[in-house]
Protein backbone atom coordinates (compact mmCIF):
# COMPACT_ATOMS: atom_id res chain seq x y z
CA UNK A 1 0.00 0.00 0.00
CA UNK A 2 3.02 2.17 0.68
CA UNK A 3 4.50 1.83 -2.70
CA UNK A 4 1.10 2.20 -4.48
CA UNK A 5 0.46 5.40 -2.62
CA UNK A 6 3.93 6.60 -3.27
CA UNK A 7 3.68 5.65 -7.35
CA UNK A 8 0.34 7.56 -7.66
CA UNK A 9 1.66 10.35 -6.06
CA UNK A 10 4.54 10.88 -8.12
CA UNK A 11 3.68 9.52 -11.63
CA UNK A 12 1.08 10.87 -13.86
CA UNK A 13 -2.08 8.96 -14.25
CA UNK A 14 -1.59 8.26 -18.03
CA UNK A 15 1.50 6.18 -17.39
CA UNK A 16 -0.08 4.41 -14.43
CA UNK A 17 -2.71 3.55 -16.71
CA UNK A 18 -0.07 1.98 -19.61
CA UNK A 19 1.38 0.25 -16.53
CA UNK A 20 -1.81 -1.08 -15.75
CA UNK A 21 -3.17 -1.98 -19.47
CA UNK A 22 0.00 -2.54 -21.27
CA UNK A 23 2.15 -4.67 -18.56
CA UNK A 24 -0.09 -6.06 -15.88
CA UNK A 25 -3.05 -7.52 -17.35
CA UNK A 26 -1.99 -8.32 -20.44
CA UNK A 27 0.99 -10.62 -18.70
CA UNK A 28 -0.86 -12.45 -16.42
CA UNK A 29 -3.06 -13.25 -20.19
CA UNK A 30 0.17 -14.51 -22.10
CA UNK A 31 1.52 -16.72 -18.93
CA UNK A 32 -1.64 -18.41 -19.21
CA UNK A 33 -1.47 -18.79 -22.33
CA UNK A 34 2.74 -20.14 -22.46
CA UNK A 35 2.07 -22.67 -19.61
CA UNK A 36 -1.37 -23.99 -21.71
CA UNK A 37 1.26 -24.13 -25.30
CA UNK A 38 3.71 -26.03 -22.63
CA UNK A 39 1.02 -28.94 -20.89
CA UNK A 40 -0.42 -29.40 -24.67
CA UNK A 41 3.21 -29.66 -26.04
CA UNK A 42 2.67 -27.07 -28.58
CA UNK A 43 5.18 -25.40 -31.03
CA UNK A 44 7.48 -23.70 -28.36
CA UNK A 45 7.75 -19.92 -28.28
CA UNK A 46 8.64 -18.29 -24.90
CA UNK A 47 6.95 -16.59 -22.77
CA UNK A 48 9.13 -13.13 -22.98
CA UNK A 49 11.45 -12.19 -25.69
CA UNK A 50 15.17 -10.16 -24.05
CA UNK A 51 16.71 -8.36 -26.59
CA UNK A 52 19.86 -6.70 -27.08
CA UNK A 53 19.70 -3.89 -29.64
CA UNK A 54 23.78 -3.14 -29.57
CA UNK A 55 26.68 -4.23 -28.70
CA UNK A 56 27.92 -0.27 -28.37
CA UNK A 57 27.92 1.46 -24.70
CA UNK A 58 29.98 3.94 -23.25
CA UNK A 59 31.17 2.07 -20.43
CA UNK A 60 33.32 -1.36 -20.03
CA UNK A 61 31.83 -2.84 -16.57
CA UNK A 62 34.09 -5.68 -15.38
CA UNK A 63 32.10 -9.22 -15.68
CA UNK A 64 29.99 -8.04 -18.58
CA UNK A 65 29.30 -9.91 -21.52
CA UNK A 66 29.05 -7.23 -23.73
CA UNK A 67 32.22 -7.24 -25.87
CA UNK A 68 34.26 -4.08 -26.04
CA UNK A 69 34.14 -2.41 -28.88
CA UNK A 70 31.53 -3.78 -30.05
CA UNK A 71 29.46 -2.99 -33.28
CA UNK A 72 27.06 -5.09 -33.91
CA UNK A 73 23.64 -4.42 -33.52
CA UNK A 74 19.78 -5.21 -34.75
CA UNK A 75 18.16 -3.28 -37.49
CA UNK A 76 15.22 -1.20 -37.08
CA UNK A 77 13.49 -3.97 -39.15
CA UNK A 78 14.28 -6.14 -36.92
CA UNK A 79 13.59 -5.09 -34.04
CA UNK A 80 10.18 -4.06 -35.09
CA UNK A 81 9.63 -7.49 -36.45
CA UNK A 82 10.37 -9.10 -33.44
CA UNK A 83 7.83 -7.26 -31.52
CA UNK A 84 5.21 -7.77 -34.34
CA UNK A 85 6.15 -11.66 -34.06
CA UNK A 86 6.25 -11.76 -30.57
CA UNK A 87 2.71 -10.06 -30.35
CA UNK A 88 0.80 -13.09 -32.38
CA UNK A 89 1.81 -15.17 -29.35
CA UNK A 90 0.39 -13.18 -26.55
CA UNK A 91 4.17 -11.67 -25.31
CA UNK A 92 3.86 -8.14 -25.27
CA UNK A 93 5.98 -7.34 -22.64
CA UNK A 94 10.07 -7.05 -23.88
CA UNK A 95 13.56 -6.63 -22.15
CA UNK A 96 15.53 -4.02 -23.75
CA UNK A 97 19.61 -4.36 -23.36
CA UNK A 98 22.47 -3.94 -25.14
CA UNK A 99 25.48 -2.50 -24.58
CA UNK A 100 23.74 0.56 -23.58
CA UNK A 101 20.77 0.35 -25.13
CA UNK A 102 20.17 4.12 -25.16
CA UNK A 103 23.17 4.67 -28.08
CA UNK A 104 20.58 2.52 -30.42
CA UNK A 105 18.85 4.89 -32.55
CA UNK A 106 15.11 5.06 -33.61
CA UNK A 107 14.80 3.00 -30.27
CA UNK A 108 12.13 5.29 -28.64
CA UNK A 109 10.28 5.77 -32.16
CA UNK A 110 9.99 2.14 -31.77
CA UNK A 111 8.79 2.22 -27.94
CA UNK A 112 6.57 4.92 -29.21
CA UNK A 113 5.06 2.59 -32.50
CA UNK A 114 3.84 -0.54 -30.56
CA UNK A 115 2.40 1.82 -27.95
CA UNK A 116 0.46 -1.24 -26.89
CA UNK A 117 3.13 -3.24 -25.77
CA UNK A 118 5.19 -2.45 -22.10
CA UNK A 119 9.39 -2.21 -22.59
CA UNK A 120 11.80 -2.74 -19.36
CA UNK A 121 15.10 -0.36 -20.72
CA UNK A 122 18.19 -1.65 -19.20
CA UNK A 123 20.49 0.93 -18.67
CA UNK A 124 23.74 2.77 -16.58
CA UNK A 125 21.60 6.05 -17.00
CA UNK A 126 24.58 8.09 -17.62
CA UNK A 127 22.67 8.96 -20.89
CA UNK A 128 19.51 9.12 -19.36
CA UNK A 129 19.03 12.92 -19.78
CA UNK A 130 15.73 15.49 -19.17
CA UNK A 131 15.15 15.07 -22.73
CA UNK A 132 15.44 11.55 -23.14
CA UNK A 133 13.59 11.04 -20.27
CA UNK A 134 10.84 13.84 -21.51
CA UNK A 135 10.32 11.54 -24.42
CA UNK A 136 9.72 8.66 -22.73
CA UNK A 137 6.93 9.99 -20.96
CA UNK A 138 5.40 11.11 -23.82
CA UNK A 139 5.65 7.34 -25.24
CA UNK A 140 4.56 6.42 -21.91
CA UNK A 141 5.27 2.22 -22.05
CA UNK A 142 8.94 1.86 -21.02
CA UNK A 143 9.82 1.31 -17.13
CA UNK A 144 13.90 2.32 -17.10
CA UNK A 145 15.75 -0.29 -14.94
CA UNK A 146 19.06 1.48 -14.36
CA UNK A 147 21.76 -0.46 -13.32
CA UNK A 148 23.46 1.32 -10.09
CA UNK A 149 26.93 -0.88 -9.27
CA UNK A 150 28.10 0.65 -6.34
CA UNK A 151 28.36 4.11 -4.84
CA UNK A 152 31.27 6.40 -6.20
CA UNK A 153 34.41 4.68 -5.64
CA UNK A 154 33.17 1.46 -6.43
CA UNK A 155 30.94 2.46 -9.49
CA UNK A 156 34.22 3.78 -10.74
CA UNK A 157 36.84 0.70 -10.71
CA UNK A 158 33.92 -1.69 -11.71
CA UNK A 159 32.71 0.42 -14.32
CA UNK A 160 35.79 1.56 -15.62
CA UNK A 161 35.19 5.43 -16.00
CA UNK A 162 34.95 8.84 -14.38
CA UNK A 163 32.00 9.99 -12.11
CA UNK A 164 30.06 6.92 -12.87
CA UNK A 165 27.83 7.15 -9.76
CA UNK A 166 26.81 11.04 -10.34
CA UNK A 167 26.10 10.79 -13.77
CA UNK A 168 23.78 7.80 -13.21
CA UNK A 169 21.69 9.03 -10.40
CA UNK A 170 21.67 12.25 -12.59
CA UNK A 171 19.62 9.83 -14.61
CA UNK A 172 17.81 8.65 -11.45
CA UNK A 173 16.86 12.53 -11.09
CA UNK A 174 15.61 12.85 -14.53
CA UNK A 175 13.07 10.14 -14.42
CA UNK A 176 11.63 10.99 -11.39
CA UNK A 177 11.85 14.50 -12.50
CA UNK A 178 9.83 13.01 -15.60
CA UNK A 179 7.56 10.81 -13.39
CA UNK A 180 8.32 7.99 -14.82
CA UNK A 181 7.80 4.52 -13.09
CA UNK A 182 11.78 3.09 -12.92
CA UNK A 183 13.89 0.87 -11.02
CA UNK A 184 16.96 0.77 -9.66
CA UNK A 185 19.53 -2.75 -10.63
CA UNK A 186 22.21 -4.44 -9.22
CA UNK A 187 24.55 -7.06 -10.22
CA UNK A 188 25.85 -8.21 -6.48
CA UNK A 189 29.44 -9.22 -6.32
CA UNK A 190 31.69 -9.59 -2.97
CA UNK A 191 33.22 -5.55 -3.51
CA UNK A 192 29.68 -4.24 -3.88
CA UNK A 193 27.94 -6.18 -1.36
CA UNK A 194 28.31 -4.69 1.81
CA UNK A 195 27.69 -1.07 -0.06
CA UNK A 196 24.36 -2.60 -1.69
CA UNK A 197 22.99 -5.50 0.33
CA UNK A 198 21.81 -3.29 2.92
CA UNK A 199 18.27 -1.27 4.18
CA UNK A 200 20.30 1.71 3.77
CA UNK A 201 20.29 1.23 -0.40
CA UNK A 202 16.34 0.12 -0.37
CA UNK A 203 15.91 3.54 1.60
CA UNK A 204 17.85 5.69 -0.41
CA UNK A 205 16.48 4.11 -3.82
CA UNK A 206 13.43 4.83 -2.33
CA UNK A 207 13.95 8.40 -1.75
CA UNK A 208 15.36 9.04 -5.01
CA UNK A 209 11.85 7.68 -6.78
CA UNK A 210 12.54 4.08 -7.24
CA UNK A 211 9.41 1.78 -7.24
CA UNK A 212 11.47 -0.99 -7.54
CA UNK A 213 14.95 -2.61 -6.93
CA UNK A 214 15.85 -5.28 -9.12
CA UNK A 215 18.89 -7.54 -7.56
CA UNK A 216 20.88 -9.88 -9.59
CA UNK A 217 24.03 -12.11 -8.70
CA UNK A 218 27.21 -11.50 -10.64
CA UNK A 219 27.84 -14.02 -13.10
CA UNK A 220 31.73 -14.20 -13.94
CA UNK A 221 31.04 -13.54 -18.10
CA UNK A 222 33.07 -11.83 -20.67
CA UNK A 223 36.74 -11.54 -21.81
CA UNK A 224 36.92 -9.60 -18.37
CA UNK A 225 35.06 -12.20 -16.07
CA UNK A 226 36.77 -11.31 -13.06
CA UNK A 227 35.84 -14.92 -11.17
CA UNK A 228 37.30 -13.85 -7.82
CA UNK A 229 34.39 -11.22 -7.51
CA UNK A 230 31.77 -14.12 -7.38
CA UNK A 231 30.03 -14.19 -4.40
CA UNK A 232 30.47 -17.06 -1.86
CA UNK A 233 28.02 -19.74 -1.29
CA UNK A 234 27.35 -17.68 2.11
CA UNK A 235 26.70 -14.60 0.65
CA UNK A 236 24.23 -16.47 -1.83
CA UNK A 237 22.38 -17.17 1.11
CA UNK A 238 22.83 -13.72 2.93
CA UNK A 239 21.35 -11.76 -0.32
CA UNK A 240 18.52 -14.71 -0.29
CA UNK A 241 17.74 -14.30 3.69
CA UNK A 242 18.16 -10.35 2.98
CA UNK A 243 15.24 -10.33 0.42
CA UNK A 244 13.20 -12.18 2.05
CA UNK A 245 13.05 -10.06 5.35
CA UNK A 246 13.22 -6.97 3.69
CA UNK A 247 10.26 -7.85 1.21
CA UNK A 248 8.03 -7.90 4.19
CA UNK A 249 8.06 -3.91 5.18
CA UNK A 250 10.45 -2.51 2.29
CA UNK A 251 9.39 0.92 0.44
CA UNK A 252 10.09 -0.60 -3.10
CA UNK A 253 9.04 -3.69 -4.63
CA UNK A 254 12.31 -6.48 -4.35
CA UNK A 255 12.63 -8.18 -7.23
CA UNK A 256 14.68 -11.51 -8.00
CA UNK A 257 14.13 -13.77 -10.77
CA UNK A 258 16.31 -16.57 -9.27
CA UNK A 259 14.50 -18.50 -6.80
CA UNK A 260 10.15 -19.69 -6.86
CA UNK A 261 8.19 -19.47 -3.85
CA UNK A 262 9.55 -22.06 -1.73
CA UNK A 263 13.10 -20.84 -2.76
CA UNK A 264 13.85 -23.29 -5.26
CA UNK A 265 16.45 -22.29 -7.86
CA UNK A 266 15.25 -21.44 -11.02
CA UNK A 267 17.22 -20.89 -14.35
CA UNK A 268 14.38 -18.65 -16.36
CA UNK A 269 16.22 -20.12 -19.73
CA UNK A 270 15.54 -23.81 -18.46
CA UNK A 271 11.98 -23.44 -17.99
CA UNK A 272 11.54 -21.58 -21.53
CA UNK A 273 10.07 -18.16 -19.93
CA UNK A 274 12.68 -16.62 -21.41
CA UNK A 275 15.13 -16.41 -23.64
CA UNK A 276 17.38 -13.98 -25.50
CA UNK A 277 17.84 -11.94 -28.65
CA UNK A 278 21.67 -10.48 -29.58
CA UNK A 279 22.50 -7.54 -31.27
CA UNK A 280 23.78 -10.37 -34.02
CA UNK A 281 19.82 -11.64 -34.41
CA UNK A 282 20.69 -15.20 -32.64
CA UNK A 283 18.55 -16.54 -30.51
CA UNK A 284 20.28 -17.37 -27.27
CA UNK A 285 19.85 -19.54 -24.52
CA UNK A 286 20.35 -16.91 -22.29
CA UNK A 287 22.33 -13.94 -22.53
CA UNK A 288 25.54 -14.95 -20.80
CA UNK A 289 25.97 -17.97 -23.39
CA UNK A 290 26.70 -16.36 -26.56
CA UNK A 291 26.52 -19.20 -29.33
CA UNK A 292 23.97 -20.53 -31.20
CA UNK A 293 22.60 -22.24 -34.43
CA UNK A 294 19.42 -19.82 -35.11
CA UNK A 295 19.56 -16.62 -36.65
CA UNK A 296 16.33 -14.38 -37.78
CA UNK A 297 16.23 -13.33 -41.01
CA UNK A 298 16.47 -9.39 -42.18
CA UNK A 299 12.65 -8.98 -41.02
CA UNK A 300 12.32 -11.55 -38.33
CA UNK A 301 9.59 -12.59 -39.90
CA UNK A 302 11.36 -16.20 -39.43
CA UNK A 303 11.28 -15.68 -35.71
CA UNK A 304 7.81 -18.06 -34.75
CA UNK A 305 9.72 -20.99 -37.54
CA UNK A 306 12.94 -20.61 -35.69
CA UNK A 307 11.50 -21.01 -32.15
CA UNK A 308 9.29 -24.35 -32.90
CA UNK A 309 12.16 -25.85 -34.63
CA UNK A 310 15.27 -24.99 -32.81
CA UNK A 311 16.60 -28.41 -31.69
CA UNK A 312 19.47 -26.21 -30.40
CA UNK A 313 17.05 -24.45 -27.79
CA UNK A 314 15.31 -27.55 -27.33
CA UNK A 315 18.09 -29.33 -26.33
CA UNK A 316 19.59 -26.64 -24.26
CA UNK A 317 16.39 -26.60 -22.19
CA UNK A 318 16.14 -30.25 -21.18
CA UNK A 319 19.87 -31.08 -20.44
CA UNK A 320 20.16 -27.67 -18.78
CA UNK A 321 17.05 -28.57 -16.55
CA UNK A 322 18.44 -32.05 -15.88
CA UNK A 323 21.73 -30.53 -15.02
CA UNK A 324 21.11 -28.49 -12.83
CA UNK A 325 18.41 -25.76 -11.03
CA UNK A 326 21.25 -22.71 -10.67
CA UNK A 327 23.22 -21.44 -13.39
CA UNK A 328 25.22 -23.54 -15.74
CA UNK A 329 28.14 -22.01 -16.45
CA UNK A 330 28.44 -21.29 -13.01
CA UNK A 331 27.42 -24.30 -11.49
CA UNK A 332 29.19 -26.98 -14.26
CA UNK A 333 30.99 -25.71 -17.25
CA UNK A 334 32.01 -28.72 -18.05
CA UNK A 335 28.76 -30.21 -18.52
CA UNK A 336 27.87 -26.84 -20.64
CA UNK A 337 30.87 -27.79 -22.60
CA UNK A 338 29.09 -31.16 -23.35
CA UNK A 339 26.31 -29.66 -24.56
CA UNK A 340 27.37 -27.38 -26.61
CA UNK A 341 29.29 -29.57 -28.75
CA UNK A 342 26.28 -31.54 -29.93
CA UNK A 343 25.43 -28.76 -31.67
CA UNK A 344 26.81 -26.54 -34.79
CA UNK A 345 26.77 -23.64 -32.93
CA UNK A 346 28.43 -20.34 -33.89
CA UNK A 347 30.16 -17.27 -32.24
CA UNK A 348 27.23 -14.43 -31.48
CA UNK A 349 29.77 -11.85 -30.38
CA UNK A 350 32.39 -9.55 -32.52
CA UNK A 351 35.30 -10.70 -30.43
CA UNK A 352 34.94 -14.17 -31.18
CA UNK A 353 36.40 -15.99 -27.85
CA UNK A 354 32.93 -16.92 -26.20
CA UNK A 355 34.05 -20.74 -26.51
CA UNK A 356 37.57 -20.66 -25.04
CA UNK A 357 36.25 -18.32 -22.00
CA UNK A 358 33.71 -21.17 -21.34
CA UNK A 359 36.57 -23.54 -21.56
CA UNK A 360 38.19 -21.58 -19.04
CA UNK A 361 35.64 -21.11 -16.84
CA UNK A 362 35.96 -22.94 -13.45
CA UNK A 363 33.26 -24.03 -11.09
CA UNK A 364 31.62 -20.94 -9.70
CA UNK A 365 28.78 -21.15 -6.79
CA UNK A 366 25.38 -20.33 -8.19
CA UNK A 367 21.93 -20.04 -6.51
CA UNK A 368 21.22 -23.62 -5.70
CA UNK A 369 20.81 -23.66 -1.94
CA UNK A 370 19.51 -27.24 -2.00
CA UNK A 371 18.79 -28.46 1.16
CA UNK A 372 18.90 -25.39 2.86
CA UNK A 373 15.97 -23.36 1.13
CA UNK A 374 14.42 -20.74 2.70
CA UNK A 375 10.63 -20.07 1.24
CA UNK A 376 8.90 -16.16 0.64
CA UNK A 377 7.83 -14.47 3.58
CA UNK A 378 5.48 -11.99 1.46
CA UNK A 379 2.41 -13.42 0.36
CA UNK A 380 1.74 -11.08 -2.50
CA UNK A 381 5.08 -12.43 -4.23
CA UNK A 382 4.85 -15.91 -3.08
CA UNK A 383 1.67 -15.53 -5.15
CA UNK A 384 3.40 -14.18 -7.86
CA UNK A 385 5.85 -16.23 -8.20
CA UNK A 386 3.56 -18.68 -8.13
CA UNK A 387 1.13 -17.23 -10.94
CA UNK A 388 3.05 -14.97 -12.59
CA UNK A 389 6.47 -15.89 -13.54
CA UNK A 390 7.66 -19.23 -12.58
CA UNK A 391 6.32 -22.62 -11.90
CA UNK A 392 6.29 -24.00 -15.50
CA UNK A 393 7.33 -27.80 -14.36
CA UNK A 394 10.81 -27.63 -15.87
CA UNK A 395 12.21 -29.76 -13.29
CA UNK A 396 9.36 -32.01 -12.91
Amino acid sequence: MKIGWRVFRQTPIRLQWKFVWNFCWPNLWNMHRFKKRQKRSEPFFPAFNMISVTETCNLACSGCWVTKGGRKQLTTEQLDGIISESRRHGSEFFGILGGEPLMYKGLIEIFKKHNDCYFQLFTNGTLLTDDVARQLREAGNVTPLISVEGLEEESDRRRHGNEVYKRTMNGVRACRQAGLIFGLAASICRSNYDELVNHEHIERAALEGAAYLWYYIYRPAGADGRPEQALTKEQIHGLRDFLIRERMNAPVVLIDVYWDDEGRAMCPGATGMSHHISPSGALEFCPVIQLATDFINSDASNLTELYAGSQFLAGMRRQVAQTTRGCILMDNPERLLDILKNYPVQETTTRGTAMQEYTNTTHICSHDMEPDLLPEKSRPYRWLKRNYFFGFGAYG
